[in-house]
């Protein structure tokens, strides 16, 4: 067990450095990401400064800016590996097949974690909204975007050897986080609304369940799903 989290680190990092050294998936996310909040911000131009209006629109334009700029940085997540044949390497290692999956759903929820980081001060200058429930809100971003991860990785893998793989993946992946997208959507917010984190323990419950069983079920299958 502890040569596999080693392998998946290795191949965490190894992932990490590519695409910072590049930064053709992140960048490509981050401006997905800011072009959803700058355009939601023109629509609702008139009732910006209404904290009770903001906070209902809120949790919707954050989680669809994360998911949908989520969903094209994992159209590349294996893309990138068929070049030069590195998916076939990675195969022929002789290692788990389960620390492939695992580095990669920890080096694609990092660099979802780096566009979020970034989006939501742009959300506050934007929406001219303050967010006081730091706390809470990096535990249901963290899960939610651990469950969006887990999910997706595995997907991505199963349709990267397809020719429409980026029409692909998000038909298969959508439907598959709605468990993802309801909770993290209602305990965000709550939290604006002012609840403290005793309030949305049942959302927090749903969404670490989601992640541990797809997160064990990806990691179970996942050599099947890369199989030729």
């Amino acid at each position: 067990m502890a040569d596999n989290m080693i392998t998946s680190i290795y191949i965490a990092v190894k992932d990490l450095k590519a695409e910072f050294r590049t930064k053709q998936m992140l960048n490509s996310m981050l401006i997905f990401s800011l072009m959803v909040i700058v355009i939601f911000s023109i629509s609702f131009g008139d009732i910006l400064g209404q904290p009770e209006m903001v906070v209902q629109l809120a949790p919707g334009v954050l989680w669809i800016a994360f998911i949908f700029a989520g969903t094209l940085g994992l159209s590349r997540s294996f893309a990138s590996e068929m070049e030069n044949s590195c998916l076939e390497g990675l195969k022929l290692s002789p290692v788990d097949r389960g620390s492939i999956y695992t580095g990669k759903t920890i080096s694609g929820a990092t660099i979802m974690f780096v566009v979020e980081l970034l989006t939501i001060p742009i959300f506050i200058i934007l929406f001219n909204y303050n967010i006081t429930a730091v706390f809470g809100l990096t535990i249901v971003i963290f899960l939610g975007t651990l469950g969006f991860m887990s999910v997706g990785t595995l997907l991505s893998a199963l349709s990267v050897n397809t020719r429409t793989r980026e029409i692909m993946l998000p038909v298969l992946l959508l439907p598959l986080i709605i468990p993802v997208i309801i909770p993290a959507v209602m305990a965000t917010g709550k939290l604006l609304s002012g609840a403290n984190i005793a309030d949305i323990v049942p959302e927090i419950r749903l969404l670490l369940v989601y992640c541990l069983v797809f997160f064990a079920v990806g990691y179970m299958v996942f050599e099947y799903t890369i199989m030729d």
